[in-house]
C-alpha cells in the first residue's frame, strides 16, 4: 500500500484539559477522553472532563484539526440508564468524533434515540473474530479497538476479511485478563474493572502451589509478582504494525500527567512521519527509544504482537510497580447482613423451577439428571486432565436424557479464528445429533450458531448482561434466554429480573473464573514445564496462593488458555426464596466429580421444589444435606458480590 500523512491515526488519551493540550500540541492526530460518568477510568481525582470542559475540549480539538473520541466503555446498571439517557443526548448536541462503547446498551439506546455520532467498539467488548465484526456492523460500528490477544499476523488477516478499521493498544499498561474476562476486583470489592473501577488484583504478589498437597512450586522462581504483565511499547515494530493494517497507534494513559504524554506522542509522531515519508529507509530512532525507556514507569513488551507472550514479558520482582491499588483479602464466606435485609426479587415463579447444570463428563451429566436438574450444559471448555467432548458423548448424554431433561451444548468462551474453524463444522454436526439448544458465550459465536443451525440459542455468561436494554439487544438478535453477571448485587439484579423481557437464568451455585488469561502461568514460573518433553505437566492442577492465604485454582483448557477461579465457590442456597422470577437457577459443576454433581443437584433440586410448594425458606433449608455436600466441596462456599449493595456504578 502507499503511505501517506493519513494512512495512520495517532491517538493519545487525556485524562485532564493539560494533558489534552500536550497531545494536541505534540502531534496526536486524535485524542479519547472520557466524561465524569461513564468511561472505564472512574477512580476519584481531578480526571476526566464535566460537561462544559468536554464541549470545550471538541471546540479546542477540532480548531486544531484533531479528532475527538469520547469513551463511554464500561458497563451501564439499570438504575444509570436515565443518566445515560441524558449524556448521549448531551454528546450528540456537541458533536465528538465517535463514542467508544462496551454494553450493548449504548447500541440499544443510539438507535432508538437517533444519534448520529460514528461508534468504535471498546477493548472491552472483547472483539475477537470476524463474525462479531460482521454483527457489529449492522449496529454502525466503524471501527474496532481488538483484543489484545491478537498477534499482528492475526489482525492482518482480520482486517483484511472484515474491512473494518482497527485501533490497536500499542504503548502503556496492559491487563492480562482477557478484556471484559476479568471480574475480580468487582466480586472481591465491589468495584468491577468492567465499570471502571478495577483495583488490580493482577498486580499482587503469588505463589504457585500444588493445588492438592500444598507444596510451593516456584521456590526458585522469578518472583512473586506472576500476573503483573510489563508495559506494551511497540516503538521499535512501528513497520509491522503499519504494514498490518493497523489504522489507529493506540496510547494507554488517561491517568498519566501531562508531561508524560507529551514526550510519548512526540517521539511516535517524529517515528510513524519517519516511515511513511521513506519506509524503505527507515530505521529505528535509538535517541527516541532511549527517551521512551529512561522515562518508562514498568519494563517493556510486546505482548502478544509477535506470539506468545512468556516469562520475560512479566515484572516478576514487583519493583517497577508504579502503584498498588489494593492487598489480598479473604473472600466473604456467608456475609449476608446486606442481603438477608433486600427485598425479594418481585416476579411471578413458573409452576415449575427450572434447574440447570453445567458438567464436566458424561458421568456427571448423567448424575445431574438422575437428581433432578431439567437442563444440563455439556462442552465448551475441557479442563485437564479431561479431554474434550467428543461427538458420541453428546449422543450418549442425548438419549439418556431422552424425555428426563434437555440438552443444551455449551460452546468455548473464546473464539478466535481456531475456534471458529472448529465451531463452523461442529454446528453443522450437531444437525445430525440435535441438542435442545445451545450456549455462545461472544457476538461471533451467536452468529455462527444462528448462520448454521436452527437450534433455540441463549448466553452465557461472559455477555456481562447488567442491565435491561442488553437484556432486549440479545433478546432481539433471536436468543432465548441469557445468563445475568456474576458481577451484579442483588439489588441490581432485582432490577433486571422484574423488568427485562428475555428470560433470565442467575448462577446460584458452582466453582467460577476470577479471569482468563491466555498466558501460561505455571510454564512461566517452572523451568521443568515444557509440554513437549513432558507432556503430562499439563495435567496437574495448579493455583495461585495470595497473601491473604486464598487459594486460586488454575485449570487449563484444551486451547491452552489458563482460568483462575476464585478461592471460594458460590453458594445461594440459603437465599433462595429471594430469587424469584427467573427462567433458570444454575450450578456451575464443571469443577466437580460426578457424584459432588448429583448431591448439589438433588440439594438444591428439593429446596426448589419446596419453595414451589409454598414452603419458606427456612422450610425449605435442608441443614444436615447442606453440611454434608458442604463437606465434600473443593473449596468454601461465600456469597460473592451479594454481600454488597450495589457494584459501584458511575454516578
Amino acid at each position: 500500500m502507499l503511505l501517506n500523512r493519513k494512512s495512520v491515526e495517532l491517538l493519545a488519551p487525556a485524562g485532564t484539559w493539560d494533558a489534552l493540550v500536550a497531545g494536541v500540541e505534540s502531534g496526536a492526530d486524535a485524542v479519547y477522553l472520557g466524561g465524569k460518568h461513564f468511561n472505564m477510568r472512574m477512580h476519584e481525582g481531578g480526571f476526566n472532563f464535566d460537561d462544559a470542559t468536554l464541549k470545550k475540549a471538541i471546540d479546542y480539538a477540532h480548531a486544531h484539526g484533531v479528532r475527538l473520541y469520547v469513551t463511554l466503555n464500561n458497563l451501564i446498571s439499570n438504575e444509570e440508564i436515565p443518566a445515560l439517557r441524558e449524556y448521549l443526548a448531551y454528546l450528540n448536541e456537541i458533536r465528538p468524533d465517535a463514542l467508544l462503547v462496551q454494553d450493548f446498551a449504548v447500541l440499544e439506546l443510539v438507535h432508538e434515540m437517533g444519534i448520529t455520532i460514528p461508534l468504535h467498539t471498546s477493548v472491552m467488548m472483547n472483539t475477537h473474530n470476524e463474525h462479531a465484526i460482521e454483527k457489529l456492523k449492522e449496529y454502525g460500528i466503524t471501527r474496532i479497538v481488538v483484543g489484545r490477544e491478537m498477534t499482528l499476523s492475526e489482525l492482518s488477516l482480520f482486517r483484511e476479511r472484515t474491512g473494518i478499521e482497527v485501533e490497536y493498544f500499542m504503548h502503556g499498561d496492559m491487563c492480562i485478563s482477557e478484556s471484559g474476562q476479568c471480574i475480580h476486583s468487582g466480586v472481591l470489592f465491589g468495584q468491577s474493572g468492567n465499570r471502571g473501577r478495577c483495583l488490580k488484583p493482577c498486580r499482587w504478589a503469588y505463589q504457585l502451589i500444588d493445588e492438592k498437597t500444598g507444596e510451593v512450586l516456584d521456590e526458585d522462581g522469578p518472583g512473586a509478582y506472576k500476573l503483573a504483565l510489563k508495559d506494551m511499547c511497540m516503538y521499535r515494530a512501528i513497520p509491522q504494525l503499519i504494514q498490518a493494517g493497523v489504522f489507529s497507534f493506540k496510547i494507554e494513559g488517561r491517568m498519566r500527567p501531562a508531561g508524560f504524554i507529551r514526550r510519548i506522542v512526540s517521539t511516535y509522531r517524529k517515528a510513524i512521519d519517519a516511515y511513511i515519508a521513506d519506509p524503505n529507509g527507515y530505521t529505528t530512532d535509538e535517541e527516541g527509544w532511549k527517551n521512551l525507556y529512561d522515562n518508562r514507569a514498568r519494563d517493556f513488551t510486546t505482548t502478544f504482537a509477535f506470539g506468545q507472550p512468556g516469562k520475560k514479558d512479566i515484572g516478576f520482582t514487583g519493583e517497577r510497580e508504579p502503584r498498588f491499588f489494593s492487598h489480598a483479602v479473604k473472600e466473604a464466606g456467608f456475609q449476608d447482613e446486606v442481603l438477608r435485609q433486600e427485598r425479594d426479587i418481585d416476579r411471578e415463579n413458573a409452576p415449575h423451577r427450572t434447574l440447570s447444570v453445567r458438567v464436566n463428563t458424561v458421568e456427571s451429566a448423567k448424575a445431574a439428571i438422575d437428581n433432578g436438574a431439567d437442563t444440563v450444559y455439556v462442552g465448551g471448555e475441557a479442563f485437564r486432565p479431561l479431554r474434550p467432548w467428543k461427538l458420541g458423548d453428546y449422543a450418549e448424554v442425548l438419549a439418556y436424557a431422552k424425555g428426563k431433561a434437555h440438552v443444551v451444548v455449551n460452546t468455548p468462551r473464546t473464539t478466535m479464528r481456531r475456534e471458529c474453524g472448529e465451531l463452523e463444522q461442529f454446528f453443522t454436526a450437531l444437525r445430525e445429533i440435535k441438542p435442545d439448544g445451545l450456549m455462545v458465550s461472544n457476538l461471533g459465536s451467536l452468529k455462527l450458531a444462528k448462520s448454521i443451525t436452527e437450534l433455540p440459542v441463549q448466553a452465557d455468561v461472559s455477555f456481562n448482561l447488567f442491565n435491561q436494554l442488553a437484556a432486549k439487544f440479545l433478546q432481539e438478535n433471536g436468543l432465548t434466554m441469557a445468563t445475568t453477571s456474576y458481577e451484579l448485587s442483588f439489588e441490581q439484579l432485582r432490577e433486571i429480573v422484574e423488568s427485562a423481557e428475555l428470560p433470565l437464568e442467575t448462577v446460584v451455585h458452582g466453582s467460577y473464573e476470577s479471569m482468563i488469561c491466555d498466558h501460561d502461568f505455571p510454564a512461566m514460573s517452572l523451568p521443568e514445564f515444557n509440554e513437549l518433553d513432558n507432556p503430562e505437566v499439563l495435567d496437574r492442577h495448579y493455583a495461585l496462593l495470595d497473601t491473604a492465604g486464598e487459594k486460586h485454582a488454575i485449570r487449563i483448557d484444551q486451547y491452552g488458555r489458563n482460568h483462575l477461579y476464585f478461592a471460594k465457590d458460590l453458594c445461594l442456597y440459603p437465599y433462595l426464596a429471594k430469587f424469584n422470577g427467573l427462567a433458570s437457577y444454575r450450578i456451575e459443576a464443571q469443577d466437580y466429580s460426578p457424584e459432588l454433581t448429583g448431591r448439589m443437584t438433588k440439594l438444591y433440586r428439593e429446596a426448589l421444589d419446596a419453595l414451589t410448594a409454598g414452603k419458606s425458606q427456612e422450610e425449605a433449608f435442608d441443614h444436615e444435606a447442606f453440611e454434608q455436600v458442604q463437606k465434600m466441596s473443593p473449596r468454601a462456599w461465600g456469597i460473592g458480590t451479594y454481600r454488597f449493595r450495589q457494584s459501584r456504578n458511575s454516578i
